[in-house]
């Protein structure tokens, strides 16, 4: 009965389970600076919980609305010039070609004729171009049901931030695994989450920001775009950001623009790599314990199950994988040799 019960409540909230998990990962994120709050404002807790609240309206959900209102923007206009061949990418394989004669032989042998390969390119172009402008334009349409799903997040962050640590207490109090295994298990929750969010957002959001700018002073259309583009592809630990300013630093070249490919290509691979071997091991690394490959094998996994949270919700069930399996080993598992 207790099973069934907790299914049936559990199919009764999941279409706000998303807004929940957010509003649980936020509160996770700001614990700290709800608690020095509290402490400056006597104890007070109400005020502390919802001056928090308010903090995370200003400084995380008021600049991302903005940025979505100005992509929706840019990104239809993106896929207006890829479709009407203002923007050509497959001029990359024109310029190969001119610089490799050979280069048609190889291909073909290798089953990519250059034809078929300019066309691919072309497609997928304005494939993946008008798939993201349709989802935002999808966002903005769902306005209501989202704005919905928003203000039951804030609400419940603002209890998350208060009575957050006496809810974790009541919750191990109540499972019967054993309160040292569950304090374990939502440690891990807790340190591999708040690690993803802070950590891989804040590279995320510092290689955009680069790329975003040198794409506008380089007076490359569409910056606020492909900033964003480079912002959700270095959540991925392999390829990144360089998904994109490289083949624009070739593009560049092979329109004779030679000064501004190299300072593209010196910017991506010294400024924004760097950044990425530099904050990502620091701010993400050490708390996810985790290896490279399962973390990028988890957020590939968590987007394609979850959409856009599973950036964050793929590594925290990669995590508790391993925990249980390494817990099970030392309880259940033969002695090593």
């Amino acid at each position: 009965m207790l099973l069934c019960i907790t299914a049936i409540f559990l199919g009764m909230i999941l279409p706000f389970l998303m807004a929940i998990f957010w509003a649980a990962m936020l509160a996770l994120v700001f614990q700290r600076p709800y608690r020095l709050l509290r402490l400056r404002l006597r104890g007070r807790s109400n005020l502390a919980a919802a001056l928090s609240t308010l903090l995370i309206v200003l400084i995380v959900v008021l600049p991302i609305s903005l940025i979505v209102l100005a992509l929706v923007n840019q990104s239809v206009e993106v896929y207006q010039k890829i479709q009407s061949g203002e923007w050509d990418l497959a001029q990359l394989v024109d310029y190969l070609q001119s610089q490799a004669p050979n280069l048609d032989a190889l291909l073909s042998k290798a089953g990519f004729p250059p034809e078929r390969l300019r066309e691919n390119i072309s497609n997928f172009a304005v494939t993946a171009t008008g798939a993201i402008a349709d989802r935002l334009l999808t966002y903005t349409q769902n306005a209501i049901a989202f704005t919905a799903q928003f203000f039951l997040m804030l609400y419940v962050l603002y209890f998350f931030l208060r009575d957050g640590r006496l809810m974790m207490r009541k919750v191990i109090n109540v499972l019967p695994f054993g309160n040292a295994w569950e304090r374990l298990l939502i440690s891990r929750f807790a340190s591999v989450a708040r690690a993803t969010l802070k950590g891989t957002l804040i590279v995320a959001a510092v290689q955009g920001t680069i790329g975003g700018l040198m794409f506008a002073l380089l007076g490359i259309d569409g910056a606020l775009f492909w900033g964003v583009v480079m912002t959700l592809l270095s959540l991925l630990p392999v390829g990144g950001s360089g998904l994109v300013w490289a083949p624009a630093a070739a593009i560049l070249a092979i329109q004779g623009f030679w000064g501004k490919a190299i300072a593209l290509a010196l910017v991506g691979a010294l400024g924004i790599g760097l950044i990425d071997n530099m904050l990502r091991p620091i701010l993400v690394g050490r708390d996810t314990k985790m290896p490279d490959y399962l973390v990028l094998l988890a957020t590939l996994g968590g987007l394609g199950w979850f959409g856009l949270s599973g950036f964050v919700l793929g590594p925290v069930i990669a995590a508790l994988f391993l925990t249980f399996w390494q817990t099970a080993g030392k309880e259940y598992g033969g002695a090593e040799e």
